[in-house]
Parts: C-alpha cells; structure tokens; sequence
C-alpha cells in the first residue's frame, strides 16, 4: 500500500482491483488490539504476559483486516466473471464495500455476486475452526484462531440480514427481481426493507443504552443509522435513475460556454469573459477543432502574479485527457461516467464541433425544470405526466 499524491487514503491492488483505506478504518484498527488486549484475550488466558496480549491482538486486527479484504473479493471475482467491472474496495468504520462498474445483467447474476462475500466468510471460519486442533497445543494461536473463526462467522451472518446495501439485502433484491422481472421495483422493495431493518437496529440499540449497556447500545444505534442513511441513499439513486431514464444529454446540456484562441492569456480571460459570469469554458485551436476544457477552478489553482503571462493552453484539459459525450447519448449514463471518472462536467461533441457542456449544474437544472413541470418517471416504467 501507499499514499496517492493528493489523497489522505492508503491505497494499493490486489488481483488488479484498487484496494482503499478510509481514514476511519484506522480508528477500527487501533480500537480492536486494545480491546482484544485488554479485555478478551485476558479473560480467555489470565497467565499470559501483557506484551503476549498485544502481539496476538495485533495479529488478530491483521488477520481480520485481511479477511475483510477476501469477502470483498469474493464480491469482485463474481462480478468479474459477469463482465461487470471493478472500479476499487474501499474499507471503512464498518467493514468494506467494492465499487462495481454497472448494475448485474440479471438476477441470477446479482444473486451470486451478493452472496459471494458471505460464502468466503464463513469459508474463513470452516479454515479457521479446522485449524484450531492443529495449534490446540499452542495457546496464542489456538485463541487466535478461535477468535478469526468466530469473527468470520459473524461477519458472513451479519451481511446476511436483510437490510439493503448489505450482503442480506442485495440478495433478497435478487429474489425481488427474479419474482417481478423488475430491478427498478426490486431496488424500491430492498430499499424499503433496509430502512425498516435499520429502524430496528436503531431502537435495539437506543434499549440497550437506556438499561445500562451504553457502549453495545451506542454501537448498534449507530450501525442502524449507517444501514438507514444507506438504504434512503439507494431510494433517493433510484429516483434520480428514474428521473433521468429516457432523456438524453442534449437536454441537459448547457450552451452557455466561451469559446477563446489556446493562446488567451488568463488575465485576458478574466478580464474579458469570466467576470460576472463564472463560465466553464471551451477553448479552440486555430481551425476550430477543440484544444481542451478550462474551468474556473482550474484558472484559481494558479498564482495571481502568473495570469498575463501564463496561456489558456498551457493550463486546459487537452481533450486527449477527456471523454466527449454525444448529443443523443442517454443522460444516466453520461451522469455516471461523470461520477465514475470524478469529473464536474463533459464536453459534448456533434460533427466535431461542442454542441455544448454537460455539467452537474445543468443536470440539477433539468432536473429542477421537470419538477416545475409536473413531469416525473413512473414508478416503475417510462416518463408520465403528474
């Protein structure tokens, strides 16, 4: 692993697939030697020396580190036989999670993806439990292994309840989707259910802490909150998704952009265009044909003192760099390839000449031009009237 250049996360590959540590997940890791050291493995061996504690307790918190990382790539591998791209794993406070490129081409699909990370869990826990006669005559790795064969087990029964975007959740969506041959309805149902799993999680964990076990009572209320933030998330996606479906790019695009030679200077740009204005901006060659994109924020990442002497050209986005969008190109899907690639805005190109920009801010326009409107996506089928 190692730290990207402008990232604060620690990152690295495994079998090609981008592995990301969220700043959280240290606080996990530090939490757990202590408690291991200071309460369980104590309390399982009391003639230990404390240093043994800390060493075992260490190797524990690798151990499940590692076997996180293996339950997101069983989700990976899956996905990767469906052709679905992997775009990274990203551990966090609660566990991991692996960012897939598309949605399954089906329910069986889903299915199998969804159930993969569960299956390698316990797959860990069958290993770690048949080891445990083997080390039986060492202490520390006899506990060891109890420990990683229970905490596997936990974590594939855990991802197994119900609640979507767990493990659970995703695959009683695929049986929604089996059922209805309908994904979009089949999201709104898992949604749902996870809200209601997360509501349960937060009243267990509000009992707990009102009779006295505040610190498992904090734990699960906080977990329910995460399980309810992610599933109105999914809801809130599938909206938009349902919005967006069946409208193209030249609807949302703006056509509100300058157009200026490559060899404008900043402060020529500045002067002239961008005041009172805050354009995005598309610069052309001599022939006409595109250079590259230049947005405010990229001009303000330069010294002041620079602008006359620095060009447009010398500070754009060569195109060679960016991804054009057609015209008749499906918005949702050009709003993810925005998301996937980072990226606030796209060119959008029509017999090689920009038709114009697709921008975050002209898609959240649209968006609010068909709430004016009264039009919205059916529930679960193609644009209606309200």
């Amino acid at each position: 692993f190692m730290m990207k250049r402008g990232s604060s996360s620690p990152r690295g590959r495994v079998l090609c697939i981008l592995i990301v540590i969220d700043a959280w997940w240290f606080l996990v890791f530090r939490l757990i030697p202590w408690s291991l050291a200071s309460s369980y493995y104590p309390a399982q061996l009391s003639s230990w020396p404390a240093v043994l504690y800390w060493i075992v307790g260490a190797a524990t918190a690798i151990l499940f580190f590692a076997s996180v990382v293996l339950h997101e790539l069983g989700h990976s591998v899956v996905a990767m036989h469906y052709k679905i791209p992997v775009r990274s794993i990203t551990l966090f406070i609660f566990g991991g999670i692996a960012q897939i490129g598309s949605e399954p081409p089906s329910a069986v699909s889903e299915f199998w993806i969804a159930i993969a990370g569960p299956a390698v869990s316990f797959a860990l826990a069958g290993l770690f439990a048949l080891l445990q006669p083997l080390v039986g005559a060492a202490a520390p790795l006899l506990a060891l292994a109890q420990y990683l064969a229970y905490i596997n087990g936990a974590l594939g029964l855990f991802n197994l309840i119900p609640g979507f975007p767990l493990d659970g959740g995703r695959v009683f969506r695929a049986i929604v989707w089996a059922v209805t041959h309908n994904l979009h309805r089949a999201t709104a149902v898992a949604a749902n259910v996870g809200k209601f799993v997360s509501f349960l999680f937060i009243g267990l964990g509000v009992w707990l802490f009102l009779t006295g076990d505040w610190i498992d009572g904090m734990w699960i209320a906080f977990i329910g909150w995460f399980l309810q933030n992610a599933a109105s998330s999914q809801l809130e996606q599938q909206q938009l998704e349902d919005m967006l479906t069946g409208h193209t790019v030249a609807e949302a695009m703006t056509r509100s952009y300058t157009a200026v030679p490559a060899d404008t200077t900043l402060q020529e740009l500045v002067d002239d265009h961008i005041l009172g204005t805050g354009r995005s901006l598309v610069v052309e060659q001599a022939n006409n044909d595109i250079a590259g994109l230049l947005s405010v924020p990229r001009i303000k990442a330069i010294q002041r003192d620079r602008w006359p002497s620095t060009t447009v050209g010398q500070v754009m986005i060569p195109m060679s760099q960016l991804k054009a969008l057609d015209p008749d190109a499906e918005l949702w899907s050009a709003l993810g390839e925005m998301q996937r690639d980072n990226v606030s805005q796209l060119p959008v190109i029509a017999d090689h000449h920009v038709a114009g920009l697709l921008t975050r801010e002209s898609i959240a326009s649209f968006l609010h031009t068909l709430h004016e409107l009264g039009l919205r996506q059916g529930p679960f089928g193609p644009p209606t009237n309200a």
